[in-house]
């Protein structure tokens, strides 16, 4: 890899930027200073210091969202704010984008990152990865929905999904309102809000919680993000090839 490329992609700015930073001499590879930057560098072997810090480049990056609500889960849009705008302009350059979408009105748990084989295989139809949200919903919902959806639900234009678990955590009756988890293994389009329409209820706030092995921090606030940690790293590489077998 060229050196000019490997300081752009661990966070030391544009091809141009990194060239002011090479004619400065504080750029070090094995010990010796470069100013080149089409000097070749072998990112897992070799040793690069800027100003006598060691720099470890890293080729995928996995970023942890909160999504708030009013954000769209695209990496660029002419006319709205998109998940991307809520990091920093220094991450920029990792060139992460959303692994699936939460609709513009959803909250909670996206994850953010530059492996596309990941990504592909999280979202791929045949892999039934798990996702638990949590929904308030306007009626009361009650056994009879719980059998429905371990049974299947199937939508209003004949679409029929795969069993899917429904957790009833509280009913108001004087409200007329319910608080549930509701766990998927597919992501069709508004699959969730879909599925309780079709028991008689709406969908009024939603949240997802969990996604694969990955949990929502409950320390991120709204619009907040954080890199996995190792743990959540190898979690995601060991629950992966469960699913392949």
């Amino acid at each position: 890899m060229r050196l000019d490329k490997y300081l752009s992609h661990t966070g030391f700015g544009s091809r141009k930027e990194v060239k002011q930073l090479l004619k400065k001499k504080i750029v070090q590879v094995n010990e010796t200073v470069q100013t080149k930057g089409e000097f070749s560098v072998h990112p897992e072997k070799d040793e690069v210091r800027v100003d006598g810090e060691v720099i470890h480049y890293q080729k995928f990056v996995y970023v942890m969202l909160h999504k708030p609500a009013g954000v769209l889960s695209a990496t660029e849009d002419s006319r709205q704010k998109t998940v991307l705008d809520l990091l920093p302009i220094e991450m920029q350059h990792h060139q992460l984008f959303p692994v699936g979408r939460l609709d513009k009105d959803t909250e909670g748990l996206l994850l953010l990152t530059n492996d596309g084989e990941l990504a592909h295989f999280l979202l791929s139809p045949r892999r039934h990865v798990s996702k638990t949200y949590y929904a308030k919903v306007d009626g009361l919902m009650d056994e009879a929905d719980q059998r429905a959806f371990e049974a299947g639900i199937t939508l209003e234009d004949g679409y029929e999904c795969l069993p899917a678990e429904l957790e009833i955590k509280r009913v108001d009756e004087e409200q007329q309102q319910s608080e549930v988890w509701i766990t998927i293994r597919e992501g069709k389009f508004h699959q969730v809000k879909r599925m309780v329409v079709q028991c008689g209820k709406e969908v009024r706030y939603l949240k997802r919680l969990t996604m694969g092995s990955l949990v929502l921090d409950e320390n991120l606030k709204k619009g907040e993000y954080r890199f996995l940690t190792e743990s959540e790293q190898k979690s995601l590489e060991e629950f992966l090839p469960q699913i392949e077998k």
